[in-house]
């Protein structure tokens, strides 16, 4: 009697042991990201081996919200559905600008499409954060990126004093609306958005002439994409604003990105307010 129920007390115990062995050895999900703000989170939150490629965007420094260098560790992929088809992943990381085809392609790959818009609250970025980090299996990570986000605003957060009204022109006099990321990082950082004060929205024009009979008291300058600043940011009709206005730059690629590019626009807009 003792015999027979030996192997059957062998398999019942393999059983309980087996389960949990399997799900150790579950393997992390494979990802590609498609989207710049997405290419920085992922490569901070998930191992390497798991990122089969970023977007070429990240490799250009026109483009990149990341390191350079270690965006270019990684396979880049222009987007094309052939592409991410042929490194067969798991999961698609991608933004909302995306075309009908292009989404109804991806998602006949099997891969989890997971559409990410831009942030345009710290709220929502430190919500993107975690969700990359929870899909990548390393939510423990994306906490402790959430909590170098916080330390870092909280490092530029004003001791006191009013807060200064601020000019963030992109190439051609664009603006942000009030509604954006850049917008919630100045306020957050002692500023307030003049574009805003002034109704305007989103990538609406300020000319120079508004600029120069109503300056603000600091005007960042945020250049083109590939960081020069037009005719328009530098003409020489600013410098009567000398002792009235202040202008310093502002990275471009630092003002819509979420994630990790937080950490630098703060710290650069606490500077800039030093100055001040």
């Amino acid at each position: 009697m003792v015999r027979r129920l030996t192997p059957l007390i062998a398999l019942a115990l393999g059983a309980c042991t087996s389960a949990p062995a399997r799900e150790a050895a579950s393997p992390l999900p494979r990802i590609v990201s498609l989207n710049p703000c997405t290419d920085a989170i992922l490569a901070e939150v998930a191992d390497p081996a798991q990122v089969l490629a970023l977007s070429s965007y990240s490799s250009d420094p026109a483009s990149s919200s990341m390191d350079v260098a270690l965006a270019r560790r990684f396979r880049a992929v222009g987007g094309t559905v052939e592409e991410v088809a042929a490194l067969r992943p798991d999961v698609v990381l991608s933004g909302n600008f995306i075309a009908p085809a292009t989404r109804g392609a991806l998602e006949r790959l099997g891969a989890r499409l997971e559409l990410l818009p831009i942030a345009t609250t710290v709220a929502d970025s430190r919500a993107q954060v975690r969700q990359i980090a929870a899909l990548a299996g390393h939510p423990a990570r994306g906490e402790a990126l959430v909590a170098r986000i916080d330390t870092a605003l909280l490092a530029a957060r004003p001791a006191a004093g009013q807060p200064i009204p601020a000019l963030v022109w992109q190439s051609g006099g664009m603006v942000p609306g009030p509604q954006t990321l850049i917008a919630d990082l100045l306020t957050r950082t002692g500023f307030t958005n003049a574009a805003a004060a002034r109704g305007l929205g989103q990538a609406d024009l300020l000319p120079l002439e508004q600029v120069l009979t109503d300056p603000p008291r600091v005007i960042l300058t945020a250049g083109n994409l590939h960081g020069n600043e037009d005719r328009l940011l530098r003409h020489p009709a600013l410098d009567a604003l000398a002792g009235k206005t202040a202008r310093a730059r502002l990275d471009g690629n630092l003002l819509w990105c979420g994630g990790p590019t937080i950490i630098h626009a703060a710290k650069r807009l606490a500077e800039v307010r030093r100055t001040l």
